[in-house]
């Protein structure tokens, strides 16, 4: 399997592989004996592509999957374990660090790790590696990094050059060397009549020779076939490697020929191509076109030629393309990320860039804002999923300059509910306390910044802390005369006492603070209010008063479009509903709760609303079913840091009916049953909570070879050739829940394309199964 989350799976390839048998032989040899392999060279060589390879290769050995983690987007040593955690699924709202979250995640699971571009954080990654190679018996990490981490039993697998030629040799002779290979396969792509022929092998030869085999370098010349011949290119690059040489003697000789080699694709850029190669390094991770036109053009590029000027940069293979929900984005690789900035630092013009790029995602926050009550929500929390590398790059640039803090205060304050729903509670109170140390005292968004940071550390249970927070922004407060404001302090206030188990005083709160949000149409706080304050009063002895508000608060919501708080609602009428023993209506409630809040992965929903309808198959009498959900909602409280005592009104029936789901069932059945649901994969186990497709693979244990039934049926649509939008569109499934099925099958076969996938379908479908 490939863990669930966004794509901590083997990242698809979209150019193919050559050469390296010799050293993915050797890192497999390696991985028999040693549990920490890491990948070392310099920029350039190849080390991510052959990380990409030995995950295929060995992927199958690790019954829970293959993990590829990214790290070239992150900056701040600080966050690299919940980068992990959020790679791996993992939403822990707890006010624990990330790496402990990470540590038990892991510490059971036989996975494979694959940590890619340590360098810029190698201490945070050794320190992150050893503890968990320590406390994680059968966890395997590769990593990739120009050093060492320096971990006790690491083993270091030399990642070289491809083999060139060092002599002029015949088409068929020269074809056998990885690196020409690599440069035919390249100059194919962009030239399809492009062969090694008597009259270019000279020069071929003597090309792959002078770019060292190094594998950037040669992908670089490789796409000036389209204009130049091979002799062309060659007698280029040999002026620009000998001027570079001859001025330089303190750089490693690969590293300078990387550098010349870049240095020569960047001199046949025109100056456009140029200027938007320099001002996108700001970018981290990717970007699309709109922030693209923002940051890069002005000051010499018309923002109508960007598109344009990013043409010319995809044909170059500065840029590469990816696509997302239909949506085109950009990224470049590290190593010439890092060339571009350093040209952007010498040009003067990086404290510019970067405040355009800061600018463009808070106008994005600001539009994330206006639309989040709307049928955009789960596309808004999409898009600053993938924006996420920016968000942080955008809020580090704010709070290292006091005049900026003011702009990050209100960045943090506005994402509050991008943060919650991710799961980011941790990352929320880090950048809002980082802008709060940096921003002057009077800084006029400050107070809804101290009350945003004690909110989320009363969800972490970080209650002196969260008190402390409010009380601050209270007295801000006071001298401000802002009511909007001092209603949602109000609520905090109303939130704190419902933690600590006064009904009374919670819903006193919320009843003023609803009225407050009503006379000021602030439906934002308006729908939280009745939720909250519906959920208060129908646990609280009035299930009439709450099931009415908890209807209106389902009806404003659809009235709106938006999701998130409907969600919440339903689950709140769910449980009403099951205590006043109206079991059908829960499990429509319960059910419905739990499809809205797949839909933006909140899986703090998902625990309570699959826990909830375990309460629900008990009351039917379906005992191993409720034993099942009980074991699949134990796994989400895990994977987020919580548990349902995080809600006295909740935990008590939770415990009454898990004590007769036991009773029922005796423990050993009980143990069994509770045990597959916890094993379930988290997408199963929501079609199994949901009653989809209950003949998966998950709870039927018939296999097809190495396949489930419905992974084998998803297998025959990618054969199809269906993209999974139409798998997810065909079968009636979300289209996440496709692409996992996906990352699944091509895990546990070994493949990294779909066309594999398409010919094992074949071979399999030949005679009868």
């Amino acid at each position: 399997m490939v863990v669930e989350g966004d794509p901590a799976g083997r990242p698809a390839e979209v150019t193919s592989y050559i050469g390296r048998r010799h050293e993915i032989a050797e890192a497999r040899k390696l991985l028999e004996t040693g549990r920490l392999v890491t990948l070392t060279g310099p920029g350039g060589v190849g080390k991510t592509r052959l990380a990409h390879r030995i995950a295929a290769a060995v992927g199958r050995q690790f019954p829970d999957g293959v993990a590829f983690i990214e790290l070239a987007e992150l900056r701040d040593p600080e966050l690299l374990a919940n980068l992990v955690a959020d790679k791996l699924g993992l939403r822990d709202q707890s006010a624990r660090a990330a790496a402990d979250t990470v540590a038990e995640h892991l510490r059971e699971r036989a996975m494979l790790l694959v940590l890619d571009n340590c360098e810029h954080l190698v201490v945070a990654c050794a320190h992150l590696a050893g503890r968990l190679i320590a406390s994680c018996p059968r966890l395997v990490i590769v990593a990739t990094s120009r050093q060492s981490l320096s971990v006790d039993g690491e083993h270091l697998l030399w990642v070289p050059p491809l083999a060139v030629p060092r002599e002029v040799g015949s088409p068929a002779e020269l074809a056998n060397y990885e690196s020409v290979r690599l440069f035919v396969d390249r100059a194919t792509a962009v030239l399809p009549s492009f062969e090694i022929t008597e009259e270019n092998c000279a020069d071929l030869a003597q090309l792959c020779a002078r770019l060292e085999g190094l594998p950037l370098a040669i992908e670089l010349a490789a796409v000036r076939c389209r204009s130049m011949s091979v002799r062309q290119i060659a007698e280029r690059l040999s002026r620009r490697l000998s001027l570079l040489t001859m001025g330089s003697r303190t750089a490693p000789e690969r590293q300078q020929t990387l550098r010349a080699t870049i240095d020569w694709s960047y001199s046949l850029c025109s100056r456009g191509e140029q200027l938007v190669w320099e001002r996108a390094s700001v970018f981290s991770g990717s970007f699309d076109l709109a922030a693209a036109e923002h940051v890069c053009g002005g000051s010499g590029v018309e923002r109508a030629q960007v598109l344009d000027l990013i043409d010319g940069l995809l044909d170059k293979s500065v840029l590469i393309r990816e696509e997302h929900q239909g949506i085109a984005r950009f990224r470049m690789l590290e190593t010439l990320r890092e060339y571009a900035q350093d040209r952007l630092d010498r040009g003067g013009e990086r404290l510019r860039v970067s405040r355009l790029h800061r600018d463009w995602y808070a106008g994005l926050i600001e539009r994330f804002e206006a639309e989040w009550l709307s049928a955009r929500q789960v596309d808004w929390v999409d898009r600053l999923r993938q924006d996420h590398a920016n968000l942080r790059v955008a809020l580090d640039f704010c709070v290292t300059d006091p005049a900026d803090a003011v702009i990050g205060l209100r960045m943090a304050t506005r994402l509050d509910d991008y943060w919650g729903i991710r799961g980011f509670h941790t990352e929320a109170r880090l950048w809002l306390d980082r802008a709060l140390a940096a921003a002057a005292p009077d800084a006029p968004e400050r107070a809804a910044a101290l009350r945003m940071s004690g909110w989320f550390a009363l969800l972490q249970d970080d209650v002196q802390v969260g008190v402390s927070r409010l009380a601050e922004a209270g007295e801000l407060l006071a001298a401000s005369a802002d009511p909007v404001q001092e209603a949602y302090l109000a609520h905090a206030w109303g939130m704190a006492a419902l933690f600590s188990g006064d009904l009374a005083k919670a819903a006193e709160t919320f009843a003023e603070v609803l009225s407050a949000f009503r006379a000021h149409g602030e439906l934002r706080g308006e729908l939280f209010t009745l939720f909250i304050y519906g959920y208060t009063l129908g646990v609280g002895g009035d299930p009439g008063a709450g099931r009415a508000m908890l209807r209106e608060a389902v009806d404003t919501s659809s009235a709106t479009g938006e999701t998130f708080w409907r969600a919440w609602a339903l689950w709140a009428l769910a449980q009403i509903e099951i205590s006043d023993g109206d079991v059908d209506a829960a499990d429509r409630a319960g059910k419905e709760a739990l499809r809205l809040e797949r839909t933006f992965g909140n899986r703090l929903g998902e625990a309570f609303s699959t826990d909830l309808l375990a309460w629900v198959a008990q009351r039917q009498g379906r005992h191993a079913r409720a034993a099942m959900l009980f074991g699949a909602a134990s796994a989400i409280w895990t994977m987020i840091g919580s548990s349902p005592s995080m809600s006295s009104e909740f935990k008590r029936p939770h415990d009454e009916y898990l004590k007769l789901n036991r009773q029922a069932l005796g423990e050993p059945a009980f143990q069994k049953s509770f045990a597959e649901g916890r094993a379930l994969p988290s997408d199963l186990a929501m079609h199994y909570a949901l009653e989809e497709d209950t003949a998966e693979a998950a709870v039927d244990s018939e296999r097809l070879g190495p396949l489930t039934k419905r992974e084998f049926e998803i297998a025959q649509l990618v054969a199809e050739g269906l993209t999974n939008r139409e798998i997810a569109g065909r079968l009636t499934i979300a289209r996440r829940t496709a692409e996992s099925h996906v990352e699944h099958i091509l895990t546990k076969l070994g493949f990294t394309t779909r066309t594999q996938i398409a010919a094992w379908v074949a071979r399999e479908s030949v005679g009868p199964r």
